[in-house]
């Protein structure tokens, strides 16, 4: 869901055609990383512990 998101930001500024659109995408992922993703991985390991920790070493955090 977060890196389609990002396609979609990615595409945007693509289409406008601006240097000013560029970080945007890069932005967008630094903040979901920060202030969504980790603090989900926090709570699924906290649920989860040991099982969650080997789904993280099989699945990739983006893709």
């Amino acid at each position: 869901m977060y890196f389609g998101l990002f396609l979609v930001l990615a595409g945007w500024a693509a289409h406008l055609a601006n240097a000013g659109a560029l970080p945007g995408p890069l932005l967008f992922a630094l903040y979901v990383t920060r202030f969504q993703i980790l603090p989900e991985e926090r709570a699924l390991t906290t649920k989860f512990g040991p099982e969650f920790d080997a789904y993280k070493l099989r699945t990739r955090r983006w893709i």
